[in-house]
């Protein structure tokens, strides 16, 4: 029987649309909107100017902070406008490429790095731009920096993919197994340790069987565990999935740090890989496009800074009126309504859907059922967050321990009164903030 974390969700997967369908390079954008936010932190300070040629991986933006990130051209050609404008992140300044000019042919080719230091492997990552590619888009070189006292002794690789419709991550291991275990080498060299462990959810059985083959035939089975976790949501969450491969909790608004862990999406390692092997920077990616709206859904490789309209376009256009255009998952991701957004690193996938995929409707009253708590995979009281929210109680979010909450949505999705339970948190916690 697979593993597993307490509490959770199971929405439709909905992951047919798109599952198994191997992956296309999406057009290059004839202008490519590339943001200087395209991760959490601080964003990065434009090193060009109107007029200036770039090189397709050339840096265009430096990280301005320790928690900040690199950004590089995602194409060649003539930086036309640098300006404000929408992204995931809200208005950033952008950097305006129309596409020109030859594009890097020299990413076949390997380099050795068995012999490269680890601090000379972490610089790498840290000037290349890897970030988090799950979603949440954190400097991936600061991940990998834990402080001296905290011992870490075991990577977990997230490879759940528990959001419905997302492929993503699954198209990644069952194409690129053996890159990824290589990715996997390198971080393990970067943390100094020897052992890691590869959580799938067991609805990916060809993905298991794909990476466990590559093992075997790598000779890595004694430091790499590929292991099968049960399908439900949030399992990719990272508590949830440390607790269901390990064991280990992570304590109340701790670090998986504070208990030996560090956590990788399976595309952050595959962006390791491409950095340290193929010296290619963070420049594009491969996400899922979904939902019943769109007239080509599938999975796809695409230039970081091409606009949701230029995919839209290129997946054959919608059948209409999306009632809801989301980035990521439908559970965690946002809702957005410019379809001039570009593509930044987190972009895990864009869904298209129809309104009877999304709940749209009005919401009633707590009837007090109790779901909401049984579905929260961190045991806090989701219905009393929520209405301590809309009462204005600010004084008492803090005793209910709503920095615990994750934003999963369990509980919205658990509420039979239809009731934003997630979203009422979110607002709660915003306040406390301020």
């Amino acid at each position: 029987m697979a593993v597993t974390f307490s509490g959770g969700v199971h929405p439709p997967e909905n992951k047919h649309i798109s599952e198994g369908l191997e992956f296309e390079n999406m057009s290059i954008p004839h202008l490519c909107y590339i943001a200087l936010q395209q991760h959490i932190g601080a964003p990065a300070k434009s090193l060009v100017a109107v007029g200036d040629i770039v090189k397709e991986g050339q840096l265009v933006g430096e990280a301005s902070g320790f928690i900040s990130a690199n950004v590089h051209a995602s194409v060649p050609g003539k930086v036309v406008e640098i300006i404000e404008h929408p992204s995931v992140y809200g208005k950033q300044t952008t950097i305006v490429v129309e596409a020109e000019g030859e594009f890097q042919s020299n990413y076949l080719e390997k380099k050795p790095w068995l012999n490269s230091s680890a601090s000379d492997i972490l610089a790498k990552i840290k000037d290349y731009g890897i970030v988090g590619l799950g979603g949440a888009a954190f400097p991936t070189s600061v991940k990998l920096s834990p402080p001296s006292e905290k011992k870490i002794d075991v990577l977990i690789i997230n490879g759940a993919e528990c959001e419905p419709y997302l492929t993503v991550d699954d198209m990644l291991m069952r194409t690129f197994p053996s890159e990824i275990l290589e990715g996997i080498n390198i971080t393990l060299k970067v943390l100094g340790i020897k052992k890691a462990i590869i959580g799938i959810e067991d609805n990916k059985s060809f993905a298991i069987k794909t990476l466990q083959k590559a093992l075997n035939s790598m000779n890595l089975a004694e430091n790499i565990e590929v292991k099968g976790v049960k399908t439900k949501y949030p399992q990719g969450a990272e508590k949830q999935l440390i607790d269901s491969l390990t064991g280990r909790k992570v304590p109340s608004r701790g670090l998986p740090m504070d208990i030996g862990v560090v956590v990788q999406n399976v595309g952050t390692v595959f962006s390791i890989y491409e950095a340290i092997v193929l010296d290619k920077p963070l420049y594009e990616r491969y996400l899922t496009v979904s939902g019943e709206m769109i007239n080509k859904p599938g999975n796809y490789k695409v230039k970081l800074g091409t606009k949701i309209s230029d995919i839209i376009e290129e997946c054959g256009g919608l059948k209409g009126d999306p009632a809801k255009v989301v980035i990521g998952g439908p559970m965690c991701g946002m809702s957005i309504h410019d379809m001039e957004i570009p593509v930044v690193k987190g972009t895990s996938g864009i869904l298209f859907l129809s309104a009877k995929e999304t709940n749209t409707g009005d919401y009633s009253p707590c009837i007090r059922c109790g779901r909401c708590v049984a579905a929260c995979p961190v045991g806090v009281i989701p219905c009393d967050i929520a209405n301590a929210v809309e009462a204005n109680r600010v004084d008492l979010l803090e005793d209910m321990h709503i920095f615990d909450c994750i934003m999963c949505g369990s509980c919205s999705f658990s509420c039979p009164a239809g009731r934003p339970v997630s979203h009422f948190a979110k607002l709660g916690q915003q306040m406390l903030k301020k």
